[in-house]
């Protein structure tokens, strides 16, 4: 199994899952800009979208987007814990959370990375939206020790990942006690601990 990365991208959510189950993987960094693999190949030839995460499975089909390769992950692995099976309705609790990070937390990152977007619309448009969802999800872990109820779950590493991007933009998290808390204490979690020493990426906090 191969999985296509950036540092610091949205990829870090399936190398810790990939962690977390500990699965036997290589892990290929991509120049995002330049569209090029750590070894020079076009990877657009590998992923025509020219995006991470990108997985080769251990079929060698190539798979994509973030939600659909969590899910693979997990049901080919019967990891239950992280995503419950068919039957249970708690599996679609979890794919709402997935679902909710992926489309209204994760997209709406993306005028804050993107250097053409005007300042004054991420100020006064963008950052809060951003602060609405992050309120939204405080009232959830004010209920649930993580996103799903009691114990980690997909969503719990999706999120992470999004809170390290709020962190980078100044927000301060403090703001919401119940996030805050959340995402300090996973940086405990040992499949997110290696995670972030394979990509060589500095430990930052909430900004308490």
């Amino acid at each position: 199994m191969k999985l296509y990365y950036s540092k610091g991208a949205c990829s870090l959510t399936c190398r810790i899952i990939i962690n977390e189950l500990n699965l036997p993987c290589e892990f290929i960094s991509v120049d995002l800009a330049k569209k090029i693999t750590q070894d020079g190949t076009n990877f657009l030839g590998i992923n025509p979208k020219g995006a991470v995460p990108t997985l080769i499975t251990n079929n060698n089909e190539t798979l994509t987007e973030n939600a659909v390769i969590l899910q693979y992950l997990a049901d080919t692995t019967n990891a239950t814990n992280l995503l419950p099976p068919v039957n249970d309705f708690a599996r679609y609790r979890v794919l709402e959370w997935v679902n909710y990070i992926a489309t209204e937390m994760h997209k709406s990152f993306g005028p804050l990375f993107n250097p053409n977007y005007p300042q004054e619309v991420k100020e006064k448009i963008v950052t809060p939206f951003i602060k609405i969802r992050l309120a939204y999800i405080n009232k959830q872990l004010e209920k649930t020790r993580f996103l799903a109820g009691d114990h980690f779950t997909l969503p719990d590493a999706y999120l992470f990942v999004i809170l390290r991007w709020a962190v980078y933009f100044k927000f301060d998290l403090n703001e919401w006690p119940s996030l805050a808390q959340y995402f300090d204490a996973l940086f405990t979690r040992k499949s997110i601990e290696q995670s972030l020493t394979e990509e060589g990426i500095k430990v930052v906090k909430s900004l308490s």
